[in-house]
């Protein structure tokens, strides 16, 4: 398991990814629209891990609930591995919870789901596994 990203819940992509820009001293290398979740992203590289601007393309995704209630700021944490069913089922057997227990397509062609912050310290954290 390693960190594969941060997300971080943002207000407007514009005006964050000009800061991030700036911040990394490069652009980002890749923008995507997830439909399904509601969220535009934008990602940029850290070393062997990555920042996800997250924001909310309407007023209903979870991005946008989430900056209502605490703000722009950190979303979540990923963690990337190698088999995501593997760790779900590792990780149930542990006493975790999830949101979802079956994975779903993500941003930046990975497989994702996520564990409840109810059973991780209140962190949303995010498993994401490259599709094949």
């Amino acid at each position: 398991m390693k960190i594969e990203h941060l997300g971080i819940a943002v207000r407007s992509l514009e005006t964050s990814d000009n800061l991030f820009a700036r911040l990394m001293g490069k652009a980002s290398y890749k923008r995507e629209s997830v439909e399904r979740e509601g969220v535009t992203t934008s990602f940029y590289k850290a070393g062997e891990s990555k920042i996800e601007l997250l924001e909310a393309s309407n007023a209903e995704s979870p991005i946008a609930k989430f900056i209502e209630k605490k703000g722009e700021g950190i979303h979540h944490i990923a963690f990337g591995v190698v088999d995501i069913y593997a760790e779900i089922e590792r990780l149930k057997g542990e006493g975790f919870m999830f949101i979802s227990e079956e994975p779903r397509e993500g941003a930046d062609n990975k497989l994702v789901v996520f564990l409840h912050p109810k059973s991780t310290n209140g962190v949303l954290v995010e498993l994401c596994m490259e599709k094949s």
